[in-house]
């Protein structure tokens, strides 16, 4: 059932599932919905959590139109979830929400007790030419940039066949459809390209200040990289030493939660286990 939270600038839709547990807030990325966790919240649930799946300023059901989209602004928003909902929370983020709940965990830490960043857009990124001989990110990027400058729904989607490489979802053109659909509803493309055009610095300049444990989840196969494995590598070597630990995904592309949720889940319920301890 969408329940929703009205907060300076906007209202954000949110659903939870399971009645006891610890708080668990599960964040998306760009151009998406909580949909993207369909697959990943069972597996969560039956583990004892619960879990809030919230849609993200501009995404899904929450307010189409606001002042700002960057990482900051949505680490605000899941704060402000938290705390109506009664945390601390642990806090999932994917994409441009991992950097988000980054900065969530580096600024109010007694509302986060560890961090689950996948696939995450958390640090400066530089782009060479020689990148671009690198086919699988060359085509993800011209799709991406199509999406993001020039507000083209049909290359956004392009873009989603490249970052889930090999086996699609069973649902995949239902959940394509429904996503071309919520980008055709006034101002949600626009909120795209805004986030697609905010730079990560801010989450970059707290990654240091992170205290709680911090798992970051790479597909190997994340077109939106060179070398994903590296690009995780260096999440972890910015934090803080100790807190940060990396797991590669073998074949998955930039949304490993909805191409391999039960590696993922797996993968997050030991680490959990391990941040309890």
């Amino acid at each position: 059932m969408t329940e929703y939270l009205t907060v300076d600038g906007g209202t954000l839709a949110y659903e939870v599932t399971g009645t006891t547990g610890q708080l668990l807030v599960l964040a998306h990325g760009m151009g998406d919905s909580r949909e993207a966790y369909r697959s990943l919240t069972p597996a969560l649930v039956e583990a004892g959590y619960r879990v809030a799946a919230v849609d993200l300023r501009g995404c899904g059901e929450s307010s189409a139109e606001w002042a700002s989209y960057s990482r900051t602004a949505i680490a605000g928003d899941l704060l402000a979830l938290v705390r109506h909902l009664g945390g601390p929370a642990v806090l999932v983020g994917h994409s441009i929400a991992g950097g988000a709940v980054t900065i969530a965990a580096a600024t109010a830490p007694e509302l986060v007790t560890a961090v689950v960043e996948l696939a995450p857009f958390t640090r400066k990124q530089s782009m060479s030419l020689g990148d671009l001989r690198v086919a699988s990110y060359r085509r993800g990027m011209v799709h991406l940039l199509g999406a993001t400058v020039f507000g083209s729904a049909a290359q956004w989607t392009k873009y989603l066949d490249v970052a889930h490489p090999g086996t699609k979802p069973a649902d995949w053109d239902t959940r394509t459809a429904r996503i071309t659909a919520m980008l055709a509803e006034p101002g949600r493309m626009k909120a795209l390209q805004a986030m697609g055009k905010t730079p990560p610095v801010d989450a970059g300049a707290q990654l240091g200040n992170v205290r709680c444990p911090v798992l970051v989840v790479q597909g190997s196969a994340d077109c939106d990289w060179v070398s994903p494995q590296a690009e995780g590598e260096a999440i972890v070597a910015d934090l803080p030493t100790g807190l940060g630990r990396l797991e590669m995904v073998e074949g998955a592309g930039h949304y490993p939660h909805v191409q391999a949720p039960a590696r993922v889940a797996t993968a997050m319920l030991t680490f959990l286990a391990g941040a309890r301890a």
